[in-house]
């Protein structure tokens, strides 16, 4: 497993890259909450990109490291999911988001409202998703106590909506 400054490398470099592409996109799931000091590691990138730049992003990530071969998709119907190992770090494109729960299948696709915040990482601009979508997508997923985890601070520091 990667140390985190590795893994932070990795993510410079993919900010960088989107970046300079003018798309939209921003970091989710356990490293987004990394940055709001919410866990102290995280395993992989989550990268959120508008549907519109998906494939323009992972033609940018083919450049960088290697496309691994997609998998079943389980209880997501998430339109552009795509993993990546760029220097050995996993990182997760995905773009029109979706979370099928009770039957049904809820749009968690990433929208410009949503990237509430940026977090510099090794002179990169890092967009951050926000909060209150990834506590919606954590109770969908069925994953509770990062739900709750979520609800609590949100609850103590509204700003951060």
């Amino acid at each position: 497993m990667k140390t985190t400054e590795e893994k932070l490398t990795v993510l410079a470099e993919i900010a960088a890259c989107l970046n300079q592409a003018h798309l939209t996109w921003a970091l989710g799931a356990s490293a987004m909450l990394y940055f709001h000091h919410l866990t102290e590691d995280f395993h992989d990138l989550d990268i959120m990109i508008v549907d519109e730049d998906a494939e323009q992003a992972k033609a940018l990530l083919q450049t960088l490291g290697v496309l691994e071969p997609p998998q079943a998709g389980g209880s997501y119907q998430t339109k552009h999911f795509h993993e990546f190992i760029i220097d050995e770090v996993e990182v997760d494109l995905i773009g029109g988001f979706a979370i099928v729960a009770d039957g049904i299948v809820h749009d968690c696709s990433l929208r410009p409202e949503d990237i509430t915040g940026s977090v510099q990482v090794h002179g990169r601009t890092v967009f951050l998703q926000s909060l209150q979508a990834w506590q919606k997508y954590y109770a969908l997923m069925g994953r509770v106590q990062k739900a709750e985890l979520i609800r609590s601070v949100l609850q103590n520091d509204p700003s951060l909506r």
